[in-house]
């Protein structure tokens, strides 16, 4: 009797000890998929806002703010991912995003982040891209990326 105790003494404590590996192992590896899945959503943001310099360079502005509204919500995304560990929904709107990471952008910053959102519509979807192609001049569309870097920057160092 005793050596069938034994023997399912050793069963149970390799079965436990396998089932507080995977429990290790499953944790750590959402760590680990929950980090990459945040980088890689910063990683998408950098992508975009070298996408709005290009978008710059080559005098499309439209596109470069466009991209430049793209990178922001890829910035928030990834934040929400970091803070939370859920995967974000399948919106365009920082606001929401601002909202429920609950950051406290400067007035300024706030104030560029509403009327991006705005502009995020108009410039998916021009109504008469020959005349919006008129609105922005090249110091004016400067000016959005250099502050759409700025906050970019400032998201993901939170």
């Amino acid at each position: 009797m005793p050596a069938k105790l034994c023997f399912f003494g050793i069963i149970y404590f390799v079965y436990v000890n396998k089932i507080i590996t995977f429990a290790f192992n499953f944790a750590n590896e959402n760590v680990m998929e929950q980090q990459l899945k945040y980088e890689e959503w910063f990683f998408q943001s950098d992508y975009d806002l070298e996408t709005a310099h290009l978008m710059l360079q080559s005098g499309r502005n439209i596109y470069c703010i466009f991209m430049c509204h793209l990178s922001l919500e890829k910035a928030l995304k990834g934040l929400f991912i970091k803070q939370s560990n859920e995967f974000p929904p399948k919106l365009h709107d920082l606001m929401y995003f601002v909202d429920r990471i609950s950051l406290s952008p400067e007035n300024t910053q706030l104030n560029f982040l509403m009327w991006l959102n705005r502009m995020a519509i108009i410039t998916r979807y021009p109504e008469d891209l020959r005349n919006m192609i008129n609105l922005f001049s090249e110091e004016q569309t400067s000016n959005i990326y250099e502050q759409t870097k700025i906050i970019q920057q400032w998201i993901v160092q939170q």
